[in-house]
């Protein structure tokens, strides 16, 4: 079947059907998946990216990760391992060296991408007191500066990082939130059944699958079949709403 198809066969929520179902939760617990569902395209690379570009990594070090992240693209890296490489590339810089890299980068780069649905919707959920997790494989740097936008703090934030030692980021990791390793990385922190779910991607379908009620935003193919299959109604912003 065509992901048209599936798409066709997964009933797409409006925006006021989106809002609405989920105010009638009266969610306590509301986790948020970042990239491509409180804001369009992926931080990660382009972060990645863009530290190369703009030569804030070594040579030797670019190299590696373009040998590894191509090896993901054949399939033959694994999601959690390139992830965490993808923050290991700045090991022996400073922390914040990367925080300042970060938020260039999310203001210029991210930032005009943010959907304005998601943003209100947070901002509601926090008026009526929810407690709002973001969670995440990009690495917590740019995740941080990117949901301040959204005032969710960073003790709030589960996201791919390493350890500091006295300032300089080291190549040990800390966490890799990504498919089951999102429920395991909410489960430290005690949250085991949260109330609603937001994701974008496949790799968010374990983490959907403990919620309440899962809600599917602006989905991949992979997750549109996986919604079609669960019964989950999806939901598109308006600026990357299929036209069809």
């Amino acid at each position: 079947m065509s992901n048209l198809s599936n798409t066709l066969l997964t009933h797409r929520l409006t925006t006021a059907e989106f809002h609405a179902a989920i105010y009638e939760l009266s969610p306590s617990v509301a986790v948020f998946d970042c990239d491509g569902t409180l804001w369009s395209g992926d931080a990660g690379s382009s972060f990645m990216n863009w530290t190369i570009e703009t030569g804030l990594v070594s040579r030797e070090a670019t190299d590696w990760i373009d040998r590894r992240y191509r090896g993901y693209k054949r399939g033959e890296v694994s999601e959690i391992a390139i992830c965490g490489e993808m923050v290991q590339l700045y090991q022996g810089l400073r922390e914040d060296e990367m925080r300042r890299a970060a938020k260039k980068f999310f203001a210029s780069k991210i930032e005009q991408n943010i959907f304005p649905e998601m943003l209100e919707l947070v901002t509601e959920l926090q008026r009526r007191n929810v407690d709002i997790w973001a969670v995440s494989s990009t690495c917590d740097w740019v995740i941080e500066e990117g949901v301040r936008r959204f005032n969710i703090p960073a003790n709030r934030v589960l996201a791919a990082c390493v350890t500091v030692k006295d300032g300089l980021v080291t190549e040990t990791i800390c966490d890799v939130p990504t498919d089951e390793g999102k429920v395991a990385s909410l489960a430290r922190v005690g949250i085991t059944k949260p109330d609603a779910v937001f994701g974008n991607s496949v790799h968010d379908a374990a983490m959907l699958a403990i919620a309440r009620r899962a809600f599917p935003v602006n989905p991949t193919p992979a997750l549109v079949e996986r919604s079609t299959a669960e019964g989950w109604p999806v939901y598109y912003p308006a600026s990357v709403a299929p036209s069809s």
